[in-house]
């Protein structure tokens, strides 16, 4: 029997909440289906993992109102607002332990290596708001020192640092990142709609994306886009010409009665034959957390697999989940990664 995955987290906000409720989802829905039909999931196993085999056994923030609660209790304290799923999720006696602040010292960081190896974590989970490339470098440095595989879900730049790279490398230890691609998100339509004129022979003239959300990653992103609008581009993965005619405003508003859902638009302006006009206009609305839990679970698998099969360093097998993967969505092809999932799972095939 696979151990489950034991899981340290850094930030309890709507998208921990979305996987902590849905781990306990599908062990319901383990009584009455087999995984193979379970919704919402491409892969029921990684590395032997199902999607439910998570263990949360650290977690951290600085939210006042979170730190020193039940992570259960904490991913449902506001400003979280992803709605309760229909399943029972028990406490996890796990409290949600400080986390850094920007004037944090080296005493700091070896403080919660020595918590999380305490935990006996296997992954570290960065889950941080939007902007804050500083706890994104601190929470690496605190994975390298721990000896855990790392999961960055935002856009800062981790797993594409050819350094912080390099030291995972060295200390035997995957690093997985940049940006979640969300499960069906404005991206990954945006990025299949321009390839699409592409193969069609379409002209492209012009194309926008709007995206406009209610929960607090869109009030963060207000302010601190950036990076965001910059790992949505590294998404639609286009020649320079065609980059250069597509605008992306990650967060075109904060519309607080959305709540966790977001609304998405897309606008298309092409040529097609004798220079006739073209235009697409489409409208995605998700849940939003949702969306993010549905590929987080796939990377944690993937990082806790790879770990535990003596890999390091960036792990192929997540660049279709990931919106800026580590070289760039150009290094990788459609074979090494469905060889770096086939070595996942060749240390179980080995010990049948």
């Amino acid at each position: 029997m696979t151990p489950p995955l034991r899981l340290a987290v850094a930030g309890v906000g709507n998208n921990i909440s979305a996987l902590l409720q849905g781990t306990y989802f599908y062990r319901g829905l383990a009584e009455r289906l087999p995984e193979t039909e379970f919704p919402g999931v491409l892969r029921p196993r990684i590395g032997g993992l199902s999607v439910s085999d998570v263990e949360f056994v650290a977690a951290l923030d600085i939210h006042p109102d979170k730190v020193g609660r039940d992570l259960t209790a904490a991913v449902l304290t506001e400003p979280n607002n992803y709605p309760l799923l229909d399943t029972v999720v028990p406490d996890q006696g796990v409290l949600v332990e400080q986390g850094l602040v920007e004037s944090h010292d080296d005493a700091d960081l070896d403080r919660l290596a020595g918590r999380l190896r305490e935990a006996g974590a296997e992954v570290l989970l960065y889950s941080l708001p939007t902007g804050l490339q500083w706890a994104a470098d601190a929470y690496a440095e605190v994975a390298l020192r721990a000896g855990l595989a790392f999961v960055n879900c935002t856009p800062e730049s981790v797993a594409r640092n050819e350094d912080v790279l390099r030291r995972f490398v060295a200390a035997g230890l995957p690093l997985i990142g940049d940006d979640l691609a969300s499960h069906l998100g404005t991206s990954i339509v945006h990025r299949r709609l321009l390839q699409l004129l592409g193969e069609r022979g379409i002209t492209l003239e012009s194309s926008y994306q709007l995206n406009l959300g209610g929960n607090e990653d869109f009030r963060n992103l207000r302010e601190h886009g950036a990076s965001k609008r910059e790992s949505k581009l590294n998404a639609l993965a286009g020649d320079a010409a065609t980059l250069g005619k597509v605008e992306v405003i990650p967060s075109a508003g904060y519309v607080s009665h959305l709540r966790d859902n977001k609304v998405a638009y897309v606008n298309v302006e092409a040529r097609g034959w004798a220079n006739t006009p073209v235009t697409v206009e489409l409208r995605l609305k998700v849940q939003d957390s949702s969306n993010a839990a549905g590929v987080i679970i796939d990377l944690i698998r993937v990082a806790a697999a790879a770990k535990r099969a003596g890999l390091s360093g960036y792990i192929e097998a997540v660049t279709l989940q990931l919106k800026s993967p580590a070289g760039g969505h150009h290094a990788h092809t459609d074979e090494s990664i469905e060889a770096s999932l086939a070595a996942l799972d060749a240390p179980l095939a080995a010990a049948v």
